[in-house]
């Protein structure tokens, strides 16, 4: 088409030199400005050999007296500097009318940290890493003060941070953390105790270690880090305070008046496609509380007719309530002409008061799970059908269940949730039963674990289409704090399968923990409320059914980036509190200590 566009302009200029009596010799240097763009020109070279059409350069090529030319505007330059964090500029191009600059020069766009930038500048968009601070997951310690970590920083380690020889860091990084906590003593470029690596982050947990920690932007945290605190501030908790916090980077995209004013409104906006606001959007981040066993019968449910029905969350009911997500495991079913509690009972069969679903409704639980063996007690005992009246009671509560359901069919589908951006499915099973507790094709029960077969092609499935599987077994019971082999070879197996969570939901002892195929496998997490302040089994006696774990995961952007390890301590036969710093030390290291490096546990 251009072709035929030129022909016709040129013969029309041929009859308008003819008509003028011009001869052909002064076609020769006769050059014609066709406008390809709106800002860019072709010169069009015409002669009577025909040579090609080749572009020219307006800035340099020769003008003939009384020719109009479409100046080429002067692209704006960008620089980044070097002290923006690697995650804060999302594209490797340029939009159209920018080229990169090379320094910082005069009329420059520039995208660099905000506490450097000039008085009198215009910001244009603005955005902010967040870093947390990595140890291994199996650390007992929880925290720094920011004091010492900036001293650990310039090499010269304080009582926080003793135990550290050394802090890895990403290359891209570093200099933004060298704004952030400072230049080593002397002015030394890089610390004694800095270790900067490249940028591929895979398997970084592989490489810390008790002595040898790492600072992370947020969005790169993996479970098998443990997030440490840093003046009691967490990048995990919903209640996270940026302003508070010590490794926070703010960055601003900002030029001077005169160049704000001249970029077009579409190039600004294209330009600002690849600035990153947050790497922490807090409207893409889950957290998800999941407890281990809850019975309120005996004991249990005597402190809760003497006390209130809320007596059991008083002191941890903020670490259940905090959570967008709250799993508990509720073993017993409730039914209306449940006998009065006796706290002494012997008996093994159980049932709840309905009225105890306001205990529930306290702590803002939202998944219950139902693979506990006695869920068809009262069923068993008073021939009603209290298991499915119970389902009744979580849907009117605004409660999902899983693990168990009205009917066998039920019973194995999984509770799917979405949310902020982050597609989570929990499923559940009952492996040692009792029979009666199974569901059946028309009766009320827990979920069969049965060859297992099912549960790893569903939780397959679930991972094919984006979930993020979290799957809970109520187990063979015993109490031993370490798995057994046949319990690590079915867990694991729905690790393989696909899970990012694999939790035994039956232990009333607290169990070892592990990784296995990137899933976080916890044995068993202890009672949550349940009335053994200790057990006397086989001869033995186990005070270790007082400690509890409670677990808090986050997910972010679609990831399970963090498992952070609540510890609480039974009172007074049904009342959970925080453990003291030294207890926790203690359950910590006691647990931790079972691991073993080659994953056998035994």
């Amino acid at each position: 088409m251009r072709k035929k566009l030129l022909l016709k302009i040129i013969t029309a200029l041929l009859s308008v030199c003819l008509l003028s009596a011009c001869g052909l010799s002064n076609l020769t240097d006769l050059t014609l400005f066709i406008p390809a763009a709106a800002d860019h020109r072709i010169d069009v070279p015409v002669s009577s050999q025909a040579e090609p059409v080749v572009p020219g350069n307006p800035a340099t090529d020769p003008q003939t007296p009384g020719e109009q030319s479409v100046d080429t505007p002067t692209p704006f330059s960008f620089w980044i500097s070097p002290e923006v964090p690697g995650g804060a500029w999302s594209i490797t191009a340029l939009p159209a009318g920018f080229v990169w600059a090379e320094g910082l020069i005069g009329d420059t766009v520039i995208l660099g940290s905000q506490d450097r930038m000039p008085p009198g500048q215009v910001i244009l968009g603005q955005g902010q890493v967040i870093y947390a601070l990595v140890a291994p997951f199996f650390t007992v310690q929880d925290s720094v003060t920011a004091q010492d970590l900036q001293s650990l920083w310039q090499g010269t380690p304080q009582s926080s941070t003793e135990a550290i020889k050394r802090l890895l860091v990403f290359e891209s990084d570093y200099n933004a953390l060298l704004s952030i906590l400072g230049d080593a003593p002397g002015g030394d470029v890089i610390s004694p105790t800095i270790t900067v690596l490249g940028e591929d982050g895979a398997g970084l947990y592989n490489q810390l270690s008790p002595s040898q920690w790492a600072i992370i932007p947020f969005d790169q945290l993996n479970p098998q880090m443990k997030v440490i605190t840093i003046d009691g501030i967490s990048p995990l908790r919903q209640d996270f305070d940026e302003q508070a916090y010590l490794l926070e980077s703010t960055y601003s995209l900002y030029a001077s008046p005169e160049i704000a004013q001249a970029i077009p409104e579409q190039a600004l906006t294209d330009l600002s496609f690849g600035l990153v606001p947050t790497n922490r959007d807090s409207q893409r981040l889950t957290s998800l509380v999941m407890t281990g066993v809850t019975a309120l019968v005996r004991a249990t449910a005597y402190k809760m007719e003497m006390n209130g029905m809320t007596y059991p969350a008083r002191d941890i009911g903020d670490w259940l309530r905090g959570a967008d997500l709250t799993h508990i495991s509720n073993e017993v079913s409730f039914y209306e002409n449940c006998p009065y509690p006796d706290p002494i009972s012997p008996s093994l069969m159980f049932c709840s008061s309905p009225a105890y679903i306001s205990l529930l409704d306290d702590i803002d639980a939202d998944i219950i799970e139902l693979t506990g063996n006695h869920i068809n007690d009262a069923d068993y005992l008073y021939d009603v059908e209290a298991a499915r009246m119970s389902l009744d009671i979580y849907t009117q509560h605004g409660m999902i269940y899983y693990g168990g359901g009205a009917s066998l069919t039920e019973a194995k589908l999984p509770a799917l949730i979405e949310h902020n951006g982050n597609k989570i499915a929990f499923i559940g099973c009952n492996a040692p039963g009792p029979d009666f507790a199974f569901a059946t094709a028309d009766s009320a029960g827990a979920a069969p674990c049965e060859d297992l077969v099912w549960l790893e092609n569903e939780v397959a499935r679930l991972s094919t289409e984006g979930y993020l599987p979290v799957v809970t077994f109520q187990y063979y019971e015993d109490y031993l704090d370490y798995a057994q082999t046949q319990m690590k070879r079915d867990f694991r197996k729905i690790a393989e399968a696909g899970a990012v969570i694999v939790n035994g939901s039956q232990a009333h002892r607290p169990k070892e923990m592990e990784f296995f195929n990137e899933a976080f496998i916890h044995y068993g997490l202890g009672n949550l409320f349940f009335d053994q302040m200790g057990i006397t089994y086989n001869g033995i006696y186990y005070p270790q059914t007082r400690w509890e774990f409670i677990q808090r995961h986050v997910f972010y952007n679609g990831r399970h980036i963090s498992v952070e390890l609540l510890t609480a301590m039974l009172e007074d036969y049904a009342r959970p509190r925080p453990m003291t710093e030294e207890e926790r030390a203690f359950f910590l290291g006691s647990i931790f200590s079972i691991q073993n490096p080659l994953g056998t546990g035994e």
